[in-house]
C-alpha cells in the first residue's frame, strides 16, 4: 500500500536522491545532459531544497511503500496570490511509473488545495516531455505556453497546464 506523507527538512535528501535517479531518464530525449546537470544543481542542491521548503514555503510530499520511497511532489498554496496551487515538482522512480503513484501524489495535493479554498492546480511541463500526456489523462489542460530563461544559456520551453478543483 502506498502512503503519502509530508516531508520534513531532514528528508530532503530523499527528494534529492529520487530527482537524481529520475531526471537523467525523464529528460534524456527532451533537454541536453548539460541542462539536466545544471537544473539538478539549481533546483535540487541541499541549499536550494531547503530554501524552497523554509523560505518559499513549498510543501514536499513523499510516496512511501513500507520503508521504500518511490516518488515525491512539491506544491505551493496560493501561488502568486491568485487562489491557485502550483505543482512545482512531481517525480516517480522510473521502475514504478504507471503504477498509480503519480495520481496518488496529485490527489493528495488536490485535497490540500481544496482544504485551503484553492480554485485550481497548475504546473509547468516541457513542451516535449511525454509527462504532459499523464497530466492530460488526469484532467489538466494546456492554459498557455511560456519560455523561461533559467540562466547559463538555458531556457525552459513549457506548457502551463491547469486543472480546476
Amino acid at each position: 500500500m502506498i502512503e503519502i506523507i509530508e516531508a520534513k527538512v531532514e528528508q530532503l535528501d530523499i527528494v534529492q536522491d529520487i530527482a537524481q535517479k529520475t531526471w537523467p531518464i525523464a529528460y534524456k530525449d527532451v533537454i541536453s545532459s548539460a541542462q539536466i546537470e545544471y537544473m539538478l544543481e539549481m533546483m535540487y542542491s541541499k541549499s536550494a531544497l531547503k530554501e524552497q521548503l523554509e523560505v518559499k514555503k513549498h510543501h514536499f510530499i513523499l510516496a512511501k511503500k513500507e520503508k521504500e520511497f518511490l516518488g515525491f511532489a512539491s506544491y505551493e498554496l496560493n501561488c502568486n496570490s491568485v487562489g491557485k496551487t502550483k505543482l512545482h515538482k512531481l517525480y516517480v522512480l522510473p521502475e514504478t511509473q504507471g503504477s498509480g503513484i503519480g495520481v496518488k501524489l496529485v490527489n493528495f495535493l488536490s485535497e490540500k488545495a481544496k482544504e485551503n479554498h484553492q480554485s485550481a492546480i497548475f504546473l509547468n511541463v516541457n513542451k516535449y516531455n511525454p509527462a504532459q500526456n499523464f497530466y492530460k489523462k488526469i484532467g489538466f489542460v494546456v492554459a498557455y505556453e511560456e519560455v523561461i530563461d533559467i540562466g547559463n544559456n538555458f531556457i525552459m520551453d513549457d506548457f502551463v497546464m491547469e486543472k480546476e478543483i
